[in-house]
Protein backbone atom coordinates (compact mmCIF):
# COMPACT_ATOMS: atom_id res chain seq x y z
CA UNK A 1 0.00 0.00 0.00
CA UNK A 2 1.17 3.53 -0.68
CA UNK A 3 1.70 5.82 2.33
CA UNK A 4 -0.44 8.95 2.09
CA UNK A 5 2.23 10.96 3.92
CA UNK A 6 5.51 10.05 2.22
CA UNK A 7 4.12 8.39 -0.93
CA UNK A 8 6.28 5.28 -0.64
CA UNK A 9 5.08 1.69 -0.96
CA UNK A 10 5.18 0.16 2.52
CA UNK A 11 3.23 -1.73 5.16
CA UNK A 12 0.63 0.86 6.17
CA UNK A 13 -1.70 1.40 9.10
CA UNK A 14 -4.64 3.73 9.70
CA UNK A 15 -3.66 6.95 11.45
CA UNK A 16 -6.52 8.83 13.12
CA UNK A 17 -6.05 12.52 12.36
CA UNK A 18 -7.61 13.22 15.75
CA UNK A 19 -5.97 10.66 18.08
CA UNK A 20 -8.32 8.01 19.48
CA UNK A 21 -7.50 9.02 23.06
CA UNK A 22 -9.25 12.35 22.34
CA UNK A 23 -12.43 10.94 20.76
CA UNK A 24 -14.37 11.15 24.03
CA UNK A 25 -12.92 14.52 25.07
CA UNK A 26 -15.73 17.09 25.44
CA UNK A 27 -13.86 19.83 23.57
CA UNK A 28 -13.32 17.60 20.53
CA UNK A 29 -16.91 16.29 20.59
CA UNK A 30 -18.17 19.88 20.68
CA UNK A 31 -15.88 21.20 17.92
CA UNK A 32 -15.79 18.32 15.42
CA UNK A 33 -18.39 16.10 13.77
CA UNK A 34 -18.30 12.32 14.24
CA UNK A 35 -16.97 12.04 10.70
CA UNK A 36 -14.15 14.49 11.40
CA UNK A 37 -13.26 12.70 14.64
CA UNK A 38 -13.06 9.31 12.96
CA UNK A 39 -11.23 10.55 9.82
CA UNK A 40 -7.76 9.29 9.07
CA UNK A 41 -5.10 8.40 6.55
CA UNK A 42 -3.08 5.30 5.74
CA UNK A 43 0.60 5.80 6.52
CA UNK A 44 3.75 3.69 6.99
CA UNK A 45 3.07 1.47 9.97
CA UNK A 46 6.43 2.00 11.58
CA UNK A 47 8.37 4.95 10.19
CA UNK A 48 5.82 7.69 9.44
CA UNK A 49 3.38 6.77 12.20
CA UNK A 50 6.13 6.75 14.83
CA UNK A 51 7.57 10.03 13.54
CA UNK A 52 4.23 11.86 13.74
CA UNK A 53 3.67 10.77 17.34
CA UNK A 54 7.27 11.58 18.27
CA UNK A 55 7.18 15.09 16.82
CA UNK A 56 3.69 16.26 17.79
CA UNK A 57 1.86 15.81 21.13
CA UNK A 58 -1.60 14.17 20.94
CA UNK A 59 -3.70 17.26 21.75
CA UNK A 60 -1.71 19.40 19.34
CA UNK A 61 -2.25 16.76 16.65
CA UNK A 62 -5.99 16.79 17.24
CA UNK A 63 -6.39 20.56 17.45
CA UNK A 64 -3.91 21.84 14.87
CA UNK A 65 -2.86 18.98 12.57
CA UNK A 66 -6.14 17.13 11.91
CA UNK A 67 -5.87 17.00 8.11
CA UNK A 68 -3.23 15.62 5.77
CA UNK A 69 -2.56 19.14 4.45
CA UNK A 70 -2.00 20.52 7.96
CA UNK A 71 0.31 17.62 8.83
CA UNK A 72 2.37 18.21 5.71
CA UNK A 73 2.60 21.92 6.59
CA UNK A 74 4.18 21.15 10.00
CA UNK A 75 7.83 22.25 9.74
CA UNK A 76 9.35 19.09 11.25
CA UNK A 77 7.03 16.72 9.39
CA UNK A 78 7.93 18.50 6.14
CA UNK A 79 11.65 18.03 6.93
CA UNK A 80 11.05 14.37 7.72
CA UNK A 81 9.14 13.80 4.45
CA UNK A 82 11.88 15.55 2.48
CA UNK A 83 14.47 13.27 4.10
CA UNK A 84 12.27 10.18 3.67
CA UNK A 85 11.68 10.77 -0.02
CA UNK A 86 15.43 11.07 -0.66
CA UNK A 87 16.01 7.56 0.79
CA UNK A 88 16.19 4.66 -1.62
Amino acid sequence: MKCELCGRENVCTFHHLIPKCLHTNKWFKKNFTKEEISAGIYICKYECHREIHTLIPEKELGKNYNTLEKLLAHENIAKYIKFKTKEK
